[in-house]
């Protein structure tokens, strides 16, 4: 059995960091300001859509592209717990960054949505109805 480096123990720890928090806070504690992300998604999207015909499409290609979004914040130099987006002026601290994130990444409840789940909660009720 090999032993391993010191070198290559922290390459590893680093790579399983890189899988369990993403690729940017392993190689920097800065976040990505989540509403000009969300915005640079939703225009590589719209081209790749409009480029790429729809046979040929793939999800992995789509997160590659997703991958290279890199809108780092900036700490503000007065207080050390917010952060400031150059881009868009978003100023937020770590856990109202992830607040947004969450929200943004929400899927849109649709009118289809609500139908289903009416839909759902009668016929439930129609069932219990027949059993009693």
């Amino acid at each position: 059995m090999m032993k391993k480096s010191a070198c290559q123990i922290n390459i590893d720890q680093l790579r399983m960091w890189e899988r369990f928090y993403g690729k940017n806070l392993a190689k920097s504690s800065v976040p990505n300001c989540p509403e000009c992300t969300a915005r640079e998604k939703k225009k590589i999207q719209t081209k790749y859509e409009e480029e790429v015909p729809e046979e040929e499409r793939g999800r992995e290609e789509l997160f590659k592209l997703f991958d290279e979004i890199d809108i780092p914040m900036k700490m503000d130099e007065k207080n050390r717990r917010h952060f400031v987006c150059k881009r868009c002026g978003l100023y937020a601290t770590r856990e109202e960054v992830s607040d947004i994130r969450f929200k943004l990444n929400q899927k849109e409840r649709t009118r289809d949505d609500k139908h289903d789940d009416y839909l759902e909660w009668w016929s439930k009720s129609k069932k219990e109805k027949a059993e009693n």
